[in-house]
């Protein structure tokens, strides 16, 4: 008689409820990057306007960065968060537009905190373009 064998289900991850986060947004020339997290840090949820359906140069606009911001924010939800303190990052044209549509998405902003970094003339930029 064969061995029967034991059958292991995999184990459903439990969602943490977390009720207070922080959501960070990432915005460049050319995409836009939500991240959502717990106060430690660790990740809840995250969207960019490329994993929401945008490519190319349709990437770069602020309404790609806010279907990335609604996206990651419904994930968020899910564990249970219901306020955010927005960090902004990059130079990019998505930063208000993925404000607001966390702010529609229907979690309270407590504050919105600028985070770029500024160099001491550091590297050099590069250079301009000619189009």
């Amino acid at each position: 008689m064969a061995d029967r064998r034991r059958t292991v289900r995999p184990r459903r991850r439990e969602r943490k409820q977390v009720p207070r986060g922080n959501a960070y947004i990432q915005s460049t020339f050319n995409n836009t990057l939500v991240t959502f997290t717990d106060p430690d840090g660790n990740v809840l949820s995250w969207s960019s306007a490329g994993s929401a359906g945008f490519k190319g140069s349709r990437q770069s606009t602020p309404f790609a960065a806010s279907q990335a911001a609604d996206d990651a924010a419904k994930k968020a939800m899910e564990h249970g968060v219901r306020t955010v303190d927005v960090y902004v990052k990059g130079p990019g044209s998505g930063r208000e537009a993925a404000i607001r549509s966390i702010q529609t998405a229907g979690l309270g902003v407590n504050a919105i905190i600028d985070v770029t970094p500024i160099p001491h003339n550091g590297c050099r930029p590069p250079k301009k373009r000619r189009v």
